[in-house]
């Protein structure tokens, strides 16, 4: 059975795009309660980005913290019960923020026209009901969020996107001025997502010309902006990082993540370790995997200076290492496309649990 999938809807590009929000929204304050809910990167709060918000008397902001710990669906569960129960059902959700926050305004979209927890439709195709109009603009490149039909959360059991058609934002507006004052190890973890969400969906038996025409674009330019003459941070490479993120969201929708990500949802799940460090981490032991990319992936941290953290494994029980395989081994789809629909024969607990202690 081929994808069918669904593609964001509207897409705003340029530098200073963002102050166009407000005319973008007007639009859409008509429907539902005539309010919009704004969700931003606590990051922002008291910086200049705060004061640009298109913030209207009867709207809701919420400033929400994703630099301790990846989204939850605690998280977004509290955020949909305040917007009911404080003012009933929005106009649309925005999201301003990384992949985090994104993922936290699309489910938070989704749940507001559904019930009970969000970890319920952790899955694919198990929301019920269209969300309402949600809007995303990032202000890191790399994470794919902006078009990915996925939001990503951790619950009280697992690490797993709310993913279905509904999920896909209905309008993104990508203002390469946003990401100018990123610090230097996120831009990089971030950017290395774009990398390797290229990198693995050309690694598996899902890929295709579709995946393949986004993906050789995606990682030239990834590779313009982390090894090439003019590599560093520029507003030229801020310009070409945010295009190869959505390159490469769109290449991973009609492809498939593979092994690097199983191995980060277990990271992130048992520690909280960010996804994109949390891709950075695993990359570095999945030669066997990923062949010269690795190199490649090696060879952009000495010439950037990145900080990749080193034997954390000296300091995690037995019980966590055994949580984290458990978790990376419950993802079939990933472990599909990495190796095969006989993965099962190939693959071991007692495997991932031996990458994972060289960590």
């Amino acid at each position: 059975m081929h994808k069918n999938f669904k593609n964001i809807d509207k897409v705003c590009y340029g530098r200073g795009a963002f102050d166009q929000l407000d005319d973008i929204l007007e639009p859409k304050r008509a429907e539902n309660d005539h309010f919009m809910v704004f969700v931003v990167d606590e990051y922002f709060r008291g910086k200049e980005l705060e004061k640009r918000i298109p913030l209207h008397d009867e709207d809701m902001l919420f400033f929400e913290d994703v630099d301790s710990h990846e989204p939850t669906t605690e998280q977004v569960d509290r955020i949909r019960d305040q917007i009911l129960a404080e003012k009933g059902k929005p106009s649309g959700i925005i999201g301003i923020g990384g992949g985090s926050i994104m993922d936290i305004a699309k489910a938070t979209a989704l749940m507001i026209n559904n019930e009970g927890s969000s970890s319920l439709y952790q899955g694919l195709n198990l929301v019920k009901k269209p969300g309402v109009y949600h809007a995303g603009v990032p202000t890191t490149s790399g994470t794919g969020a902006e078009c990915s039909m996925t939001a990503v959360l951790t619950g009280p059991e697992k690490k797993l996107g709310l993913k279905c058609d509904w999920t896909v934002f209905n309008q993104v507006v990508l203002d390469p001025e946003l990401t100018a004052t990123v610090p230097k190890n996120q831009w990089f973890y971030t950017g290395m997502d774009c990398f390797i969400h290229c990198i693995e969906s050309e690694s598996g038996i899902f890929y295709n010309e579709f995946s393949k025409a986004y993906g050789e674009q995606a990682l030239k330019l990834c590779r313009d902006v982390f090894s090439g003459p003019d590599s560093g941070r520029s507003p030229e490479n801020d310009e070409k990082l945010m295009i190869a993120s959505l390159f490469g969201g769109l290449s991973l929708t009609y492809s498939e993540v593979g092994a690097c990500h199983a191995f980060s949802y277990g990271l992130s799940y048992v520690f909280g370790t960010r996804h994109g460090l949390a891709n950075c981490i695993a990359f570095q032991y999945l030669e066997e995997f990923y062949g010269d990319a690795v190199a490649e992936f090696n060879e952009m941290v000495r010439k950037h200076n990145i900080d990749i953290p080193k034997n954390l494994s000296a300091n995690w029980s037995d019980e966590e290492i055994t949580r984290m395989a458990d978790v990376a081994y419950n993802l079939p789809h990933m472990w599909t496309h990495a190796m095969g629909h006989d993965w099962k024969d190939k693959l071991t607990k007692e495997y991932l649990m031996e990458v994972y202690r060289k960590m």
